[in-house]
């Protein structure tokens, strides 16, 4: 399909943290962290309650969770992402299971698609991420079909991972005159987003638990493969690494639920489906 995006041009500090996170993100191995969350795209296609047959675009896929909980379910599938090693991941993952998926390296601010080229069009904890949110909003829009349907799973800001997104930025502030990803998790910003182009938007919250040997094995996960973890460890010198890594170890330790020496710690997150005008 040809691209036919509505992008406009971004600002140079949004293109300049959208540089920044493509680097966070290609650093680590997000596949290791995204293979725990599969459950959630498994729930989020039931949500959606796809069909046999449709078109489904998976954007920001990571390693393909969404995308092949959609294959499963005998949909058409392009997966996208802007870092090709995750795509990598997520072709080999298709390849085990015998399932065809097109996979497709792709800016979700800029998507190379016509407008209304898919019934459903899916995103699981990677949109968010987005700089321009209200871009990345309009694409969702845009490629998606007339009544289709738009589906998400976004980490909230009183969750564990929105959480460990506020401990980061005590170490590390955002930069000027960007918007925290976890407002994806809040139906107030979703409203603004998508309200204009929507004539539904249904949002309930989920929970996920993380389940890790060990709070200390959970931040060992992530800080040699989460990216954005990874990256806020590289920035500091020993002594603040160090305290981060306490108020994260806290914040595990008082939210998990375990008691056993394990960690289970559940994660809220908003599941959305949104249906397109």
């Amino acid at each position: 399909m040809p691209a036919q995006s509505s992008a406009l041009p971004a600002s140079p500090e949004l293109t300049s943290l959208k540089i920044r996170q493509q680097a966070a993100w290609s650093s680590g191995n997000y596949a290791i962290v995204g293979t725990t969350l599969q459950i959630v795209g498994e729930e989020l296609c039931e949500a959606l309650d796809l069909r046999a047959g449709s078109k489904v675009l998976d954007v920001a896929a990571g390693n393909g969770m969404a995308s092949l909980a959609a294959a499963r379910r005998w949909c058409d599938v392009t997966s996208t992402d802007y870092v090709p090693a995750l795509l990598e991941r997520g072709r080999a993952r298709a390849s085990a299971e015998g399932m065809a998926i097109e996979f497709v390296e792709a800016d979700a601010e800029n998507l190379p698609f016509d407008r209304d080229s898919f019934d459903t069009v899916v995103s699981t904890f990677g949109v968010m991420f987005t700089p321009n949110q209200d871009q990345a909003a309009a694409e969702l829009l845009r490629v998606c079909k007339p009544k289709g349907k738009i589906g998400l799973a976004n980490w909230t800001p009183e969750g564990f991972i929105g959480q460990v997104f506020k401990t980061l930025g005590k170490y590390l502030p955002p930069p000027a005159n960007t918007r925290s990803p976890a407002l994806w998790g809040t139906k107030a910003r979703l409203s603004e987003m998508f309200d204009a182009g929507a004539s539904s938007i249904k949002a309930e919250s989920r929970i996920f638990n993380f389940r890790y040997r060990s709070p200390e094995h959970f931040l060992e996960v992530f800080r040699t493969f989460y990216g954005p973890v990874l990256k806020a460890f590289a920035a500091l010198d020993a002594a603040k690494q160090e305290e981060l890594r306490n108020d994260l170890h806290a914040l595990i330790v008082r939210m998990n639920r375990a008691g056993d020496g394990t960690m289970i710690v559940p994660s809220e997150y908003l599941e959305v489906v949104i249906t397109k005008r």
